[in-house]
């Protein structure tokens, strides 16, 4: 599947699904949960704690409450804060079942953050790669436009050049 990379705050995107980078307790604290939280101005926290704990990879859903989008995707890459760190099989389930999750309640929009990276202890360049090719090699009923969402110049910088490697020569 093809799909762009843009730059930008997650809660400021217009999707039928964003995808949270969340923890396997469900408990929205700083960084895009954070801003999700806040973006969501609404019980969005309890909601998904109410959801969990879920297994690492797992997902849970939950409404989007005030932000532009249906539904939120609580994808947990990475072990409950401070029992651990994302692995490559930890990121790379937790956006495979965000993608089948959103195609499944037939969304045709979802934005989706670097899941496991940063504070989740994950390399972003090959947390960034997992996530591409994840995308890259998903085929859905409804899904047809995707983004890669990153904060920062520098993320924005590493996304794009592992997304350019990862759809190879035009």
């Amino acid at each position: 599947m093809d799909f762009a990379v843009v730059q930008g705050d997650i809660a400021a995107q217009s999707a039928d699904c964003l995808v949270n980078a969340a923890g396997t307790s469900l408990r929205m604290g700083s960084g895009v949960a954070g801003a999700l939280r806040r973006g969501a101005n609404g019980p969005i926290n309890e909601a998904a704690m109410e959801r969990g704990p879920v297994e690492l990879g797992e997902v849970a859903i939950t409404d989007a409450f005030d932000l532009d989008a249906d539904y939120v995707v609580h994808a947990a890459a990475m072990p409950h804060y401070g029992d651990g760190k994302a692995t490559e099989a930890s990121i790379r389930a937790a956006t495979r079942n965000a993608l089948s999750t959103a195609d499944e309640l037939g969304c045709e929009s979802l934005v989706i953050p670097a899941l496991g990276c940063g504070v989740a202890g994950f390399d972003l360049a090959d947390g960034a790669r997992l996530i591409c090719e994840e995308i890259a090699d998903f085929s859905g009923e409804t899904l047809s436009d995707v983004r890669f969402i990153g904060y920062s110049d520098e993320e924005i910088e590493t996304i794009e050049g592992v997304a350019e490697a990862v759809r190879g020569p035009a």
